[in-house]
């Protein structure tokens, strides 16, 4: 993009209602994945006050204790104290679990005469790009380090009367596509009643916004902490929160664009999962490789079908070759047909639950952020 413009990005702290919903729906999919790898697990959490209600679709070997699970993720998160409205030890945890339905499974099992098809239809994007280390956009990679940064200092006792519930949103002046600087940023935070508002911005501001992101600021950044005044009822008490509300948060921030479908609670036959993984992998190393500033991948499936209903990389005219070539030469290089992404990725293992708050990408540790193409896309390119 050309000329002088600002995007923002949010995120959100493992204590949002929408996250604690999310992490209890993956923990699940990671303990059934523990005991039985093919499991199909399509697990949707809702959590309000004093109860979390879990419902979904399941296919499983696995016997899991879904209440025990959902206790143990709401503790770790920090909801250990009535006074929060929402509390492990005494939230009820009611759940409504039945089999997967025949029709989809028919489409997914691998058979004699059938590879593995995809869990459902849909079109799924990938993002990659040069602005930072981990090849995100600085917008939802500085939002993702706030809000970590805030449940560091409140986990660590740093700052001792924040509650778990937060959010961050940070927004991003460019200059024909290059960083300029930080224009403003906004982080909200639960907190004890008897703590007041100056304090809370001078704490923020030293311990959480100034460590992370400083260096981008300047003294006509707008700074934002607890923009109404007041952030004590948090969480699950005062906002209901549901599974795959946060999309954007645990995607690209709004940079680039999303198909739609969420990504916890689901097992990686469902191409919401392992089909967007698939497209950040490919996306990551187009731009690893230095052949384009800017990548997006969109793929597509439908229900049982194992090849592809398209595929295409888009540059957005920063890419080295044209967008058809790299395309082709992607679609040569890259698995793309759910079976082959599940076992190329090793994907049936308990990684779930760590991807669903702070974001799915950017970060070590997950077989998609591998980089492991870079020297074949290039060899295929300059044939």
């Amino acid at each position: 993009m050309k000329g002088t413009y600002v995007l923002t990005s949010e995120s959100v702290t493992e204590g949002h209602p929408d996250k604690v919903a999310d992490q209890i729906s993956d923990a699940i999919v990671d303990a059934m994945i523990s005991q039985d790898p093919e499991s199909r697990v399509a697990c949707e959490t809702l959590c309000t006050t004093g109860m979390v209600l879990i419902a979904g679709e399941v296919t499983t070997k696995a016997y899991v204790d879904i209440p025990e699970i959902a206790r143990k993720t709401i503790k770790e998160i920090g909801y250990d104290s009535p006074t929060y409205g929402f509390d492990y030890n005494s939230v009820a945890v009611l759940t409504t679990i039945h089999e997967q339905s025949p029709d989809i499974a028919m489409g997914v099992d691998v058979t004699d005469s059938r590879e593995e098809g995809a869990g459902d239809q849909g079109m799924m994007f990938g993002y990659a790009c040069n602005e930072t280390e981990e090849l995100m956009p600085m917008t939802i990679s500085l939002s993702h380090k706030l809000v970590r940064q805030l449940a560091k200092v409140r986990k660590d006792k740093t700052l001792d009367y924040l509650g778990p519930d937060g959010k961050s949103q940070v927004s991003v002046e460019y200059t024909d596509g290059k960083v300029n600087r930080v224009t403003a940023v906004v982080v909200s935070t639960q907190h004890t009643a008897e703590v007041n508002l100056e304090k809370i911005r001078e704490d923020i501001i030293e311990h959480v916004i100034t460590p992370i992101v400083g260096e981008y600021t300047d003294d006509e950044t707008v700074i934002h902490v607890n923009p109404t005044g007041r952030f004590v009822k948090g969480g699950p008490a005062a906002d209901t929160g549901l599974t795959g509300r946060k999309i954007i948060v645990d995607s690209y921030g709004g940079i680039g664009r999303h198909g739609g479908g969420a990504f916890s609670g689901k097992d990686p036959t469902k191409v919401d999962r392992s089909g967007v993984a698939n497209a950040r992998y490919i996306a990551k190393n187009i731009v690893a490789a230095g052949l384009a500033d800017q990548c997006e991948v969109q793929v597509s499936y439908a229900i049982g079908i194992a090849e592809p209903t398209s595929f295409v990389v888009y540059t957005f005219g920063t890419g080295k070759y044209p967008d058809e070539m790299i395309t082709k030469v992607a679609r040569k290089i890259f698995p793309l047909k759910p079976g082959e992404i599940i076992e190329h990725l090793d994907l049936r293992k308990p990684i779930w639950k760590k991807s669903s708050v702070y974001g799915a990408f950017g970060r070590d540790g997950f077989p998609w952020e591998k980089t492991d193409k870079v020297e074949e896309l290039k060899e295929a390119l300059e044939e």
